[in-house]
């Protein structure tokens, strides 16, 4: 994964509320099962004119030239409801999104962000100033508007160390080494039975 410390961006406002897995990249646009190829289905139900097709609904924010490259997304409550799908995630970050704003997430989706380099910060994005580019500031805990107002946010610490180290989950698993190494020595003493 790509560390993450701070970041600047236009924000891409998708305000709308409880935006499901299904919504975000549709079964139909799951085509494999790698973390690849799955961009253009992001939102394929909201932001093409049709299904299957490929031509580009103007009305769809993500098809407004505005955006282009933006790298914040700005969405509503429980963002990622439905199911577990991590493959919504994968589409996000295959599309460029490095952080999403949104007054709340589901918990698993929220964590299948963190394992792919998204940082969910939980702040109701109704509130933010939008007028020009946004920063988060992920050491400090912090979103910066564009009128410059400062709103801190919660993550936890082992999220945070992940997203700030490039980390994923064996990562974080193998920087306890001799940890293991040392338990796994004891309990071969405690039980040598155990170990053929």
């Amino acid at each position: 994964m790509t560390p993450f410390t701070t970041l600047t961006s236009t924000a891409v406002p998708l305000l709308r509320d409880n935006v499901d897995t299904d919504a975000i990249i549709p079964s139909r646009e799951m085509k494999s099962v790698g973390k690849t190829g799955l961009a253009e289905g992001l939102f394929a139900g909201w932001r093409y004119t049709a299904i299957g097709s490929r031509e580009p609904d103007p009305s769809f924010v993500l098809n407004d030239p505005r955006y282009a490259g933006a790298q914040i997304l700005l969405a509503g409550a429980n963002f990622g409801c439905g199911s577990s799908r991590e493959h919504a995630a994968w589409a996000l970050a295959e599309y460029g999104f490095r952080a999403i704003v949104a007054a709340s997430f589901n918990p698993i989706f929220r964590g299948n962000c963190v394992r792919n380099g998204i940082v969910p910060v939980a702040i109701d994005a109704t509130l933010i100033d939008t007028g020009g580019p946004i920063t988060i500031d992920l050491p400090r805990q912090t979103l910066t508007s564009a009128s410059g107002q400062d709103i801190g946010f919660a993550i936890d610490a082992e999220a945070k160390a992940m997203l700030i180290g490039g980390l994923d989950a064996i990562d974080m698993t193998l920087a306890r080494a001799a940890e293991i190494a040392r338990f796994r020595d004891a309990d071969r003493n405690r039980r040598p039975w155990a170990y053929l």
